[in-house]
């Protein structure tokens, strides 16, 4: 389709030169003298037709190959890591404080004033003789004879003869003749040819047809919808039973024994005390013979117990009695108390949505071709050759030889010999022996002997104290305290999601192409142009019509 054009054009130049040369060719007739000056111009219609060649410029169209590079879209799906901002719900537990009030109960702790009476021993020590009896061991010792034999060891050497036999080597040295043989080698050098094969490679060029497919990738892009799921949260408020105790006071009544008495004074006797006087004896009148006077001598003095008249006391004595009394009390009784609280609750709705992504699906297009491929065979072709070796070959030439060897006989001669051997004999002597050995003998003499034993006698002090007796008092005293009651909350927590998204990467990958490209060559053209023949009519002067 494109030779259509510059064919047209070729033939539109080549018809304009023409038209020119014609044109000129009839100028140039028209005004050329035929053969000199002085003839007469011929007439138009008697002229000849002329032809000559003219060498022109053409222009023609050529088609050159020219490869250059083109680039397509190649297509790969490249996976990548995204993290996007996600929230989810936790419950979380909250505390709310809450009011309420407690009877406390409050301990305190009084004393009252008693008076008793504490008896307290007095301890007196008195000692008196014990007399007893002791067993005193007497030790003696005595002696007594003991009559031993004792053996008494004595040796006596004697001797003795022995006879015995001792055999005694003789040594004689004899000779003998000894005939041998000496082999002596003798190497004699032969020669012999070994024919051998040898195999030498040869190789051939061979040619074989392979045929082959190629796979041409061709891409399509496709969509799809992907269905996501999504969860919504919604929240509800949902009334929520809550039990709560309370503590609910009960009175009631309680009788109870009071433990009480009245102070009695009582009259008791009380034994004079008891105590250690010194008293002297009276004294005597004693004439003294030195200076022949009548001198007073006091009396021995003496310590005596001396106990005083009895005493009245008087003692104020506590008569304990019981006494009944109602006492009002307060019990705290725990009831459960069910309030309806508002709670709110967040439940996820899970929604379905789509995203429409694109793909792309890679079909291959398989196209069979062919090449033919040089493979080389060898074959081994077989030569034979002949070696020269050369080898030796041993002969042993044998002599005769003899040789006088000498041996040793021994011979054990017996010679008789004797040896005195000593001994000793063991005989026990006996001899009588006595000694004295002692012994002890104890004998048990009877001891009279004293002790002073203390002891001791207790008599009872009373005496008056006063104690403080301490009794508790309850009381209830309203407290008002605060306590959590726990509710849950639902709470968003904002996380990151990792996730792999495929995403479709555009690549240029360059090929070569092949194409004809027109080129305009200009070239010389040989063209014939001949003038035609005239066409005259008796009308016709000034040229053809």
């Amino acid at each position: 389709m494109k030779t259509v054009p510059v064919a047209l054009t070729a033939v539109w130049l080549l018809a304009a030169a023409l038209v020119s040369t014609a044109s000129g060719a009839y100028g140039g007739v028209a005004s050329y003298t035929a053969f000199g000056g002085g003839a007469e111009p011929a007439s138009f219609c008697q002229a000849k037709q002329q032809c000559y060649t003219v060498m022109r410029n053409v222009q023609r169209v050529v088609y050159e190959t020219q490869e250059y590079t083109c680039y397509r879209n190649v297509y790969e799906t490249v996976y990548e890591d995204r993290i996007i901002d996600a929230v989810r719900y936790v419950h979380e537990t909250r505390f709310r404080e809450v009011a309420y009030t407690v009877k406390r109960p409050v301990y305190e702790t009084r004393y009252r004033a008693v008076n008793y009476t504490v008896a307290r021993p007095v301890w007196e020590t008195h000692t008196r003789e014990i007399p007893y009896t002791v067993q005193r061991p007497v030790y003696e010792t005595h002696y007594r004879t003991v009559n031993y034999t004792v053996a008494r060891p004595v040796w006596e050497t004697h001797t003795k003869e022995i006879p015995y036999t001792v055999y005694r080597p003789v040594h004689e040295t004899h000779y003998r003749t000894v005939n041998y043989t000496v082999g002596r080698p003798v190497w004699e050098t032969h020669t012999k040819k070994i024919p051998y094969t040898v195999y030498r490679p040869v190789y051939e060029t061979h040619h074989k047809t392979v045929n082959y497919t190629v796979a041409r990738p061709v891409w399509e892009t496709h969509t799809k919808k992907i269905p996501y799921t999504v969860k919504r949260p919604v929240y509800e408020t949902v009334m929520h039973e809550v039990k709560r105790t309370v503590m609910k006071p009960v009175h009631y009544q309680k009788t109870i024994e009071v433990c009480g008495g009245r102070w009695e004074t009582q009259m008791i006797k009380v034994p004079g005390r008891t105590h250690c006087k010194v008293v002297r004896e009276p004294g005597t009148l004693v004439k003294d013979p030195c200076s022949c006077e009548t001198v007073y001598v006091p009396g021995s003095v003496h310590t005596c117990k001396v106990q005083e008249p009895p005493r009245m006391i008087y003692r104020k004595v506590w008569v304990p009695e019981v006494h009944h009394k109602t006492i009002d009390y307060v019990r705290y009784e725990p009831h459960v108390v069910i309030e309806q609280v508002p709670v709110t609750v967040c439940r996820y709705v899970t929604e379905t949505r789509y995203k429409v992504q694109e793909y792309q699906v890679c079909r291959m297009e398989y196209e069979c071709r062919s090449k033919k491929v040089p493979y080389t065979v060898r074959r081994m072709v077989p030569e034979q050759r002949v070696r020269t070796m050369a080898y030796q070959v041993c002969r042993m030439e044998y002599e005769q030889r003899s040789k006088q060897v000498p041996y040793t006989v021994r011979r054990m001669v017996p010679e008789q010999r004797v040896r005195t051997v000593a001994y000793q004999v063991c005989r026990m002597e006996y001899e009588h022996r006595s000694k004295q050995v002692p012994y002890t003998v104890c004998r048990m003499v009877p001891e009279q002997r004293v002790r002073t034993v203390a002891y001791q006698v207790s008599r009872m002090e009373y005496e008056q104290r006063t104690k403080h007796v301490p009794y508790t008092v309850c009381r209830y005293e309203s407290e008002t305290h605060v306590k959590k009651v726990p509710y849950t909350v639902c709470v968003p927590v904002p996380y990151q999601k990792k996730y792999t998204v495929a995403r479709t990467v555009k690549r240029k990958v360059p090929y070569t192409v092949t194409r004809c490209v027109p080129r305009v060559i200009c070239e010389k053209v040989p063209v014939t142009i001949c003038c035609p023949l005239p066409q005259c009519t008796p009308k016709c002067r000034t040229g053809c019509v």
